[in-house]
């Protein structure tokens, strides 16, 4: 559960402004004094953080959606994966169309989208149509959230954005983790004996009034040297991931068909050709989808595999912790979203404090005492989940929550910096960008793999007293899978920088096309 959002592209204020840019120019440098940025910064954060919420909410509904619509193994997993996967495969280029079109534009044209798309959720007659919604939802979240930190470095001058990030990432911690007991809250309540619908419904006055507001208060801002669009690239990326997830949630529902086999093969061959596409547009026009060279970076390529395998493993965890509890435990939506609020608060001031005060001392010390934090967290759940079966309670399980998400909250919110410290400052953008997509694309793929780490374990022909027992057993099988993944993670991060560059409060702020520091090998 990480920031979904993209960083911004420093291409918006490391150029000089042209005559025919004024707008850009004046967007990209305000005057201190001028309030109505605050404003800006309290919309654009609060589409974040709806964005946010939408992302976990689902997990806690996903029994009553499936009693409510019969949804198949597949279908849950969709539920959750489309939005993910649609949100990874357009995130580049809605921040491409950003640049290039306006922030604001997009912004504005992204959250309307939404806002229609989580009506459409709401109303959805049948689980195929919620799936076709949600992946519709997840395609216009990536129109509007890379506008997010864009339009946050636009809007901001350099000194103060520190402050600001730091808000953001509390924002971004908060929302991530509080999704399950608002969606617990709203499922409980059968508001207007809608049951589940109101998680997305919800979403209606606030997109309205973000829409209302966002068109008054944010400024227009472009880049003056934005990147061109890539959708040949973005077409292989899709069909990439669409090759690999696809048969591994239908895999365990079809007995795993040979053709399965044959497309999970086959989507390496479309990530090659991904590959030599990306080579050649750089040549051509200087505008890949993904900056190939940034992976010569040590650093970044060890925090891209981080984000990757930290995604699997989190997309993993959070699906089949609801099902556990609900499905398996027999509990309460209710019951089950409160007993993840210890693991939502840890989340949050772990967060806080990692960024603030431990990372500028500690370094990547801070992300690996994370990562071990987590797997001790999950071998202390795996320890209860055995030794007390069908009668754990919530209260036993806070200590592994608390242990898991402070560790949890000690990697989230600095993890972006220390991947992007060693990146040039002209890719920065495109870095961020990327981080991001594989992040979302690492838990599209987790959620897959729930067929293979969780219903896997779990036998076709229950009798009613044998669910709860089978539901423990693969929730213990699903948390050694994803102790493993951190474990991986740990060990990853000896490539990040031993002290990532982040912004200091109350140090002189650099100026905007100041670079960062470089590796020697990058050539570009």
């Amino acid at each position: 559960m990480s920031s979904s959002a993209a960083l911004p592209d420093p291409a918006a204020n490391s150029a000089p402004a042209s005559a025919s840019a004024p707008a850009s120019a004046s967007a990209s440098a305000p005057a201190p004094a001028d309030r109505r940025r605050w404003f800006a910064l309290a919309i654009v954060m609060t589409a974040a953080f709806m964005d946010l919420v939408d992302v976990t909410i689902v997990n806690i509904a996903i029994p009553s959606i499936t009693r409510d619509t019969g949804a198949s193994v597949s279908a849950i997993q969709w539920i959750t994966a489309g939005y993910a996967l649609a949100f990874a495969a357009g995130l580049i280029t809605g921040g491409r169309l950003g640049d290039i079109y306006g922030r604001k534009r997009l912004f504005l044209i992204g959250i309307a989208g939404f806002t229609v798309a989580s009506a459409l959720c709401g109303l959805a007659p049948n689980s195929d149509v919620l799936v076709a919604a949600r992946i519709l939802q997840g395609a216009t979240a990536a129109l509007m959230v890379p506008q997010v930190l864009s339009i946050v470095h636009a809007t901001f001058p350099a000194h103060e954005r520190g402050k600001v990030f730091g808000l953001f990432g509390a924002v971004v911690g908060l929302g991530a983790v509080s999704g399950p007991l608002l969606g617990a809250l709203l499922t409980e309540w059968n508001l207007f004996g809608l049951e589940w619908r109101p998680i997305f419904l919800i979403n209606l006055p606030v997109g309205i009034a973000g829409l209302i507001l966002g068109a008054k208060f944010i400024t227009e801002s472009k880049a003056p040297r934005a990147m061109r669009l890539d959708l040949v690239g973005v077409g292989l990326v899709t069909l990439a991931m669409l090759m690999l997830i696809y048969p591994l949630t239908r895999g365990h529902e079809l007995d795993w068909p040979l053709w399965g086999h044959f497309s999970m093969v086959g989507s390496l061959f479309v990530f090659a050709v991904l590959v030599r596409h990306q080579r050649q547009k750089a040549v051509i026009d200087g505008s890949p989808l993904i900056e190939l060279s940034l992976f010569r970076v040590k650093s970044f390529a060890a925090g891209i595999a981080v984000q990757l395998t930290f995604g699997v493993g989190l997309g993993i965890f959070f699906l089949v912790w609801t099902l556990y509890m609900q499905m398996g435990l027999g509990w309460s939506v209710l019951r089950a979203g409160t007993t993840g609020i210890p693991f939502s608060v840890a989340v949050s001031v772990a967060a806080g404090i990692s960024v603030q005060k431990l990372v500028p001392r500690f370094g990547r010390k801070v992300l690996q005492a994370g990562a071990l934090l987590m797997v001790a967290g999950l071998l202390t759940y795996l320890w209860e989940a055995e030794h007390y079966g069908m009668a754990i309670t919530s209260w036993q399980m806070a200590i592994p929550l608390v242990v898991m998400g402070v560790g949890m909250g000690l990697i989230v919110a600095p993890l972006t910096d220390a991947i992007l410290s060693e990146v040039p400052k002209e890719h920065a953008g495109s870095a961020s960008g990327l981080i991001n997509t594989v992040q979302q694309m690492g838990t599209a793929l987790g959620l897959g793999l729930v067929s293979v780490v969780f219903f896997g374990a779990i036998g076709d022909r229950l009798a009613p007293q044998e669910i709860g027992p089978a539901f423990v057993d693969a929730f213990q099988q699903s948390l050694w899978w994803v102790a493993g993944v951190l474990s991986v993670i740990f060990l990853l991060m000896f490539a990040l920088p031993a002290r990532p560059k982040a912004h200091v409060e109350g140090e002189a702020a650099a100026p905007d096309d100041a670079p960062l520091p470089t590796e020697p090998v990058l050539k570009v």
